[in-house]
């Protein structure tokens, strides 16, 4: 395997950028990013010092879940490009020094698919079995009480083979059968399309929705109590529909697969109130998937020091037990600076929030516009493209707002994103955060960021050490991370006001990097929302 002089696969602590391709830069005009527009801004992508991109779907998709309901595999969708367009993106991403890690979407298709529409056409064709068809109670409702993310029942009634079809997500995305080894063949084949084309790693979308309880008990109903709740998919405890034990299973196939091709990054998304068990499970010893992340931030309302201990102190353990990986922000949800703060300072509160995530245990991931700060946007109800928030509007503003185009250029039009009507519009107080506006700036969050990008990777404490907190009141928190003969305090005010220097903090301390302190003037009391990273 590629190793790094540490001895270490080039994967373990990297930072991965986060593409949404619809949204990063459009080429021709039409208001959709595409590849060309990826492959356009690659430079300023090396510029930040990550150590690889990460392109969520481009695949063909009739884009009911904007690529997530996969009707191709192996090709581009036309409104991205082509797959010459992608081979020269992987060529000059390369050439940079970047890895790229792209989407597998394994627990479902679109229903456009070539396999779904040979499967639904009778219960005796040679992909009958490809996904999961039921017949109908005798009182002709669904065959059990299986809901579906988006709303409503996980299953639809197909006319053509008189049963319904299973689907956790949109009735177009219908659940393929991975307890079927066909199918596990047909879907490591397209992976390995991918990687035979140089990709550097997957993440693998919803996975723990990749294998359902085949006996189709009834889920268990899961009381409201304080919860606040927008779908029926929350009022059912998601015991049989998804999580079966033989997941881990189909995950060394996919680790054997990668493992041909080297140093190959594999990185599972776990949803759900319980991820833990399954975390572990997924990336547990050699022979299984690199990492995994979940919702601990993502989703949070808040940003304390106990969700950071809490969350970390799952993975302080020795890389055998797995390795996790770490986002605030994504595609699928809202943007953390908005969530987790409400003051008029967004550009200070985006540097402490950037520092922690790149000084935690794990791989980081940064999503695009994260280095810039950006807040959610708010699109109103007629500009809406995700389906869950149309269905669900007012309670569920759904995905959109973490999805608007990314501004280049302050001053021009739709922010140098496009030269058409963007596929959703520009946030607001977006232009002013534009990447030419905090190029020219050397506080900027962007040049902050790259700062930071660049301790860290100067570190290997900050990249593979490990972990622990120091004892100091809320809302501060101080870890150290070591690796060998070196230790790094890092010290972060979560609070909205000063607070008492701790004792672990030394005086004389060089700090490497710090945000947040008057003038420079690190020998009082620790600022409101600021950070101090020192080598001690």
């Amino acid at each position: 395997m590629e190793q790094e002089q540490t001895g270490q696969p080039w994967w373990r602590g990297a930072v991965i950028y986060q593409i949404y391709p619809r949204s990063y830069l459009d080429s021709n005009g039409d208001g959709i990013g595409d590849l060309p527009g990826i492959t356009g801004k690659l430079s300023y992508i090396a510029s930040l010092g990550v150590a690889g991109i990460w392109i969520s779907p481009f695949f063909t998709s009739p884009m009911k879940d904007f690529g997530y309901d996969v009707s191709d595999y192996c090709d581009v969708d036309p409104i991205f490009g082509t797959l010459a367009d992608f081979d020269r993106l992987i060529e000059e991403a390369h050439a940079l020094g970047l890895k790229v890690v792209i989407d597998q979407v394994m627990s479902h298709t679109s229903d456009a698919h070539a396999w779904f529409a040979e499967s639904r056409r009778d219960r005796t064709n040679d992909k009958a079995d490809w996904y999961v068809w039921r017949d109908a109670r005798p009182d002709g409702t669904p065959p059990n009480n299986w809901q579906a993310v988006f709303g409503g029942a996980a299953w639809t009634w197909d006319a053509r083979r008189q049963q319904y079809y299973m689907h956790n997500f949109l009735s177009e995305q219908p659940q393929l059968n991975l307890h079927n080894p066909e199918v596990q063949d047909a879907l490591l084949a397209a992976s390995r399309f991918w990687l035979e084309r140089g990709v550097d790693g997957f993440r693998l979308d919803a996975i723990n929705f990749s294998m359902f309880d085949p006996t189709f008990q009834d889920n268990p109903a899961w009381e409201i109590g304080d919860r606040t709740i927008t779908r029926p998919f929350d009022l059912q405890h998601h015991v049989h529909n998804q999580s079966h034990p033989n997941i881990p299973l189909y995950l060394e196939r996919v680790r054997a697969l990668t493992d041909e091709f080297g140093a190959v990054f594999t990185v599972a998304e776990v949803a759900g109130p319980d991820p833990l068990p399954e975390m572990r499970a997924f990336t547990a010893g050699d022979s299984r998937l690199n990492s995994a992340y979940n919702f601990d931030f993502l989703y949070a309302s808040s940003l304390t020091p106990g969700r950071v201990k809490r969350a970390q102190s799952n993975w302080t353990g020795p890389v055998e037990e797995g390795w996790p990986s770490w986002a605030f922000s994504n595609h699928d949800a809202p943007r953390c600076v908005s969530r987790w703060y409400g003051g008029t300072d967004r550009n200070r509160f985006a540097k402490l929030t950037n520092a922690l995530l790149l000084c935690l245990r794990g791989n980081p991931i940064l999503y695009q516009g994260e280095e810039l700060g950006l807040p959610q946007a708010e699109v109103p109800f007629e500009r809406l493209q995700d389906p869950e928030a149309i269905a669900n509007w007012p309670l569920t503003l759904g995905r959109d707002g973490a999805r608007t185009p990314m501004p280049w250029v302050s001053g021009a039009p739709e922010g140098g994103f496009t030269t058409g009507t963007p596929w959703l519009p520009v946030g607001q107080g977006h232009l002013e955060a534009a990447v030419d506006v905090q190029d020219d700036h050397s506080e900027s969050v962007l040049n902050f960021t790259r700062r930071l990008l660049g301790v860290r990777g100067a570190s290997r404490a900050l990249t593979t050490g490990d972990i622990a907190f120091e004892d100091v009141e809320a809302p501060l928190l101080a870890l150290r991370r070591s690796a060998g003969d070196e230790t790094l305090l890092c010290i972060f005010n979560l609070g909205e006001a000063a607070q008492l220097r701790p004792s672990c903090m030394p005086k004389d301390a060089d700090a490497l990097l710090a945000s947040g302190w008057r003038d420079g003037d690190m020998t009082g009391s620790v600022p409101e929302y600021s950070v101090w990273i020192g080598r001690i």
